[in-house]
C-alpha cells in the first residue's frame, strides 16, 4: 500500500474535484479533512461511511482510506506530523498536551464525522476560514500566533466532539442506525435499480412496505422513492457537468426506461431539459 511523505511540520490543501485520484493510501503525518461541500463515500479502514457539507475526519499515520465522490467536493486537509505538536509555542498552552494526548491515543474514528452539531459545524468553518486566510498571508506579521492559536482552538473543538461521539454511540438508536444503513445501501446500490426495487429494499430490511415508507419519511421527511429519485437526478447533474455521456448512455446507466423519461424527470426538478442543461455547462 503507498504510503504519503510529508516533511515539512504543517500545511493546508485546500482543492475540488468531481473524481477521487488517489489510490488507497497510508500517511507519515496526520491529518484533518474538512469536508467543504458536496457528498459521498469515504472509505475508512475498510469501513464506508457518508459525507457531506460540514463533515470532519481525522486520520492517523496507520490509517487508509479513499473518498468515492457522488457530488462534486472541496476538500480542505490540514496535514501535520508530531514535530508540530510538540512545538514549543504549544506547549505552553494550559491543557494543551493533555488534548493532544486524548486526540492521538483515541483509536481513530470510522464511523463518520467527528463532528455532528450543526453550531460545532460553524464554529469549525468560521476558524477554518481565519487560518486558510492566515496561511495564504504568510509574510505578515504576527501570523505564527495566529495560526497557533487558532490551531488550538479546532483541536480542542475536534477533542470535545469526539468525547461526546463516544457517549453518543453508547445511546445510538435503532432508528438512526436503520436510517444510516439505508443510506448507504441506496449510495452502494444507486446503479443497480434492481436492487432499489421497494421488494428488495423490505427483504434487505426485513420491514413490511408500508411500515419501511412511513419510518423512512418520518425520520428523513421525504419518501423512501424521492429521495431515490433526488439522489440519482444529482448524479445525473454531476454526469451532465463533466459532458463525456449522452442522454441515452446517462439514461440507461441509472436505470431509466429510456431518455424521454428522464428528460421529464430532469425538467421537473430542475426546469430545463437535460440536453439544455448539458449544452449550457459545456458553454460556461
Amino acid at each position: 500500500m503507498r504510503r504519503y511523505i510529508q516533511y515539512e511540520p504543517f500545511n493546508i490543501y485546500l482543492f475540488d474535484t468531481s473524481k477521487w485520484e488517489h489510490p488507497v493510501h497510508k500517511h507519515s503525518y496526520f491529518e484533518i479533512i474538512f469536508i467543504r461541500s458536496g457528498r459521498g463515500l469515504h472509505v475508512i479502514n475498510n469501513n464506508t461511511v457518508l459525507y457531506t457539507a460540514g463533515d470532519v475526519f481525522l486520520l492517523g499515520p496507520e490509517d487508509y482510506h479513499y473518498f468515492d465522490i457522488q457530488e462534486h467536493t472541496t476538500f480542505c486537509y490540514i496535514r501535520f506530523t508530531e514535530v508540530y505538536i510538540k512545538d514549543e509555542t504549544l506547549l505552553k498552552v494550559p491543557d494543551y498536551m493533555r488534548t493532544i494526548a486524548f486526540i492521538l491515543n483515541s483509536p481513530y474514528q470510522c464511523q463518520g464525522t467527528i463532528v455532528s452539531d450543526s453550531e460545532e459545524k460553524e464554529h469549525l468553518d468560521r476558524l477554518l476560514s481565519v487560518l486558510l486566510y492566515e496561511y495564504s498571508n504568510r509574510g505578515e506579521s504576527s501570523y505564527e500566533l495566529i495560526m497557533h492559536s487558532i490551531m488550538q482552538a479546532m483541536l480542542g473543538i475536534l477533542a470535545r466532539n469526539m468525547v461526546r461521539q463516544k457517549l453518543i454511540d453508547k445511546k445510538k438508536t435503532k432508528s438512526s442506525k436503520l436510517i444510516e444503513d439505508i443510506m448507504l445501501y441506496i449510495s452502494q446500490h444507486i446503479y443497480e435499480p434492481e436492487a432499489l426495487r421497494m421488494e428488495r429494499l423490505v427483504e434487505k430490511f426485513n420491514f413490511s412496505n408500508s411500515y419501511l415508507s412511513i419510518f423512512f419519511k418520518k425520520q428523513t421527511g421525504e419518501s423512501l422513492q424521492q429521495y431515490i429519485l433526488k439522489y440519482k437526478l444529482k448524479m445525473i447533474e454531476s454526469r451532465l457537468q463533466s459532458g463525456d455521456r449522452s442522454i441515452s448512455q446517462i439514461a440507461y446507466e441509472f436505470g431509466f426506461t429510456d431518455g424521454s423519461h428522464l428528460n421529464k424527470l430532469f425538467k421537473k426538478y430542475y426546469g430545463v431539459a437535460p440536453g439544455a442543461f448539458k449544452a449550457k455547462q459545456v458553454a460556461d
